[in-house]
């Protein structure tokens, strides 16, 4: 998500830019980082979910593993590790937010600087579908996160799970290849 922002500000602030700051060689790199930064972020995580002594049984209430769900059936203190682990995560997601919220103020300046209505339309309507995953995936990630316990149930934990880890990966094709007029063609 962090990455689609900079498409978005380098397309709507730096669109002369665009080829030389977004060319196939920067592309690569920042996927190869994306994809590495999540792997490592998640054997970190795996790791230190396996070595956790779970004294509660070994079934969760979901169909798909969470940590806080795993942290609910560990019976030790080792699970500091686990939330220090995510304590890192969360600034490493912190950082990215900052980043996305520079990135959207400057976009927002230069759109609300541009004479016609209709180019405001079109950058807007570039910006807006993104943004509106982005809200999704860190409002609900938050709450998932830092609810208060005694708010806590198996199917507002359910729910909120899918609604940040499997909504917005599956909406983002979606919303991105609908600007494409082949694709709306074809359908």
């Amino acid at each position: 998500l962090t990455i689609m922002c900079y498409d978005r500000y380098v397309a709507i602030c730096r669109p002369l830019h665009y080829g030389t700051l977004l060319g196939s060689r920067a592309c690569v790199h920042m996927a190869a980082a994306a994809w590495a930064s999540g792997f490592l972020n998640a054997l970190l995580h795996t790791a230190s979910t396996f070595s956790l002594p779970l004294c509660q049984g070994n079934a969760l209430g979901q169909f798909f593993c969470e940590i806080p769900q795993i942290l609910k059936l560990s019976c030790s203190h080792s699970y500091l590790r686990e939330v220090g682990l995510l304590v890192v995560s969360g600034f490493t997601s912190f950082g990215c937010f900052v980043f996305m919220v520079v990135s959207y103020v400057q976009i927002f300046r230069a759109v609300l600087r541009i004479p016609s209505q209709q180019g405001r339309h079109k950058a807007f309507s570039t910006c807006l579908p993104h943004l509106a995953v982005v809200s999704l995936f860190i409002s609900t990630g938050i709450f998932a996160y830092l609810k208060p316990p005694s708010i806590s149930s198996p199917s507002l934990d359910l729910v909120l799970a899918v609604l940040y880890s499997v909504v917005p990966p599956a909406v983002n094709p979606l919303i991105y290849s609908m600007r494409n007029q082949e694709l709306k063609d074809a359908l």
